[in-house]
C-alpha cells in the first residue's frame, strides 16, 4: 500500500433539507449516528454544521454543537472534530467563533476558515478580511487548527499572506473546492495550479461540488491526495441523478476506489501526528501552539 489518504466526511452542511433528501441528518441524534457508521466504516476527521433543532435551520449555537461533539466522542474520541464557521448565514464575529469557545473534552480540534468571499449559485459567503483575521487569531490563541477552504487560487494566496501576519501556520490541512459556478471548475487544468501552489507542508483534500463530487473525488485518490465527501456537497449517488444517496454509501464508494488504487484510509491518529495535534482521547486541537 501507498501513503494513506485523508477521508474527510461532510454529513450534512447548510443547504440540504429533509425536503430534497430524507437522507441528510438534521437533529443531534442523527448526525451523531451518521458520523458513528462512517467511523465503523472509516474516515480520518469529520467536518460538523448544526442545525437548529426545530427548524433545521443552520445554526452557530455553542450547545447545540456541544451535543454533538459529546456524542461522538462517547464512541470516537480519537476522531478528529472539525466545527463549521461558516459566513454563509451569519455575518457577526460573535455568532461565527461561537463553537470556538468550547473547551474541555467538546473543545473542537479545528475550526473551517473560507479565505475569502464568494458567490454559489443564490447566495453569498461573505469573508471579509477582518472576519478571516479575527477568526484564525481566536483559533491560534485557543490552540484550534483552521480547516483552509480554497475555491480558487487567490484563497491559497491569502493563506500565505495570513502565514506572513502569523495568524496561521504550518502544518497546514487545506480542502480545495471544485466546480461552484464563481470558482475554480472540476478540470485537470484547474485542480494542477491550485495544488501547485499549495505552501510547503501542507496536507490537502479535494472536494467537487454536486455532479464532479465523484469526479475529484477519484481523481484526489488516484495522485495521492484526500477526499471530502458528503451529502453537504451531494445528495445523489449517480450523476444521472436517478438515485438519493446515503452518506454511508458514498464513503462505501471512496473505501472501493482507494482499494482500488492500492491506498488506505489515514487514521485519525495518523492526521493527528501529522498535523501536530493532541493525541484526542481528552486532550484536543494543536500542541504548543503560538498564543499572541
Amino acid at each position: 500500500m501507498t501513503s494513506p489518504i485523508i477521508l474527510n466526511f461532510t454529513p450534512t452542511g447548510m443547504i440540504p433539507t429533509k425536503d430534497i433528501t430524507s437522507h441528510v441528518p438534521i437533529t443531534v441524534s442523527e448526525i451523531v449516528e451518521d458520523v458513528h457508521k462512517a467511523t465503523e466504516i472509516g474516515i480520518t476527521m469529520v467536518h460538523l454544521h448544526a442545525r437548529d433543532q426545530i427548524t433545521g435551520i443552520p445554526t452557530y449555537k455553542k450547545e447545540i454543537y456541544a451535543d454533538i461533539v459529546e456524542g461522538i466522542r462517547k464512541y470516537a474520541p480519537e476522531l478528529v472534530i472539525c466545527l463549521s464557521l461558516s459566513g454563509r448565514n451569519f455575518g457577526e464575529l460573535e455568532k461565527r467563533s461561537e463553537p470556538l469557545m468550547l473547551t474541555g473534552n467538546l473543545k473542537p480540534d479545528m475550526g473551517s476558515l473560507t479565505l475569502s468571499s464568494l458567490n454559489f449559485n443564490k447566495t453569498a459567503s461573505v469573508n471579509a478580511p477582518d472576519m478571516i483575521q479575527s477568526l484564525a487569531k481566536i483559533m491560534k490563541e485557543k490552540g484550534i487548527v483552521p480547516e483552509l477552504e480554497a475555491f480558487d487560487i487567490g484563497m491559497i494566496n491569502y493563506a500565505k499572506y495570513l502565514t506572513k501576519k502569523k495568524l496561521i501556520e504550518p502544518p497546514y490541512y487545506f480542502n480545495l473546492l471544485f466546480g461552484n459556478i464563481a470558482c475554480s471548475q472540476a478540470n485537470l487544468l484547474h485542480t494542477g495550479v491550485m495544488i501547485n501552489d499549495l505552501p510547503k507542508d501542507a496536507l490537502w483534500s479535494l472536494a467537487g461540488i454536486g455532479n464532479d463530487q465523484l469526479k475529484m473525488n477519484s481523481l484526489s485518490i488516484a495522485i495521492g491526495g484526500g477526499v471530502r465527501v458528503g451529502i453537504e456537497d451531494n445528495i445523489w449517488y449517480d450523476t444521472a441523478r436517478t438515485k438519493l444517496t446515503t452518506n454511508s454509501e458514498l464513503l462505501e464508494r471512496v473505501h472501493v476506489i482507494a482499494k482500488a488504487n492500492e491506498k488506505e484510509i489515514m487514521t485519525p491518529k495518523a492526521f493527528r501526528k501529522q498535523m501536530n495535534m493532541e493525541q484526542g482521547n481528552g486532550s484536543y486541537g494543536r500542541k504548543f501552539s503560538n498564543a499572541m
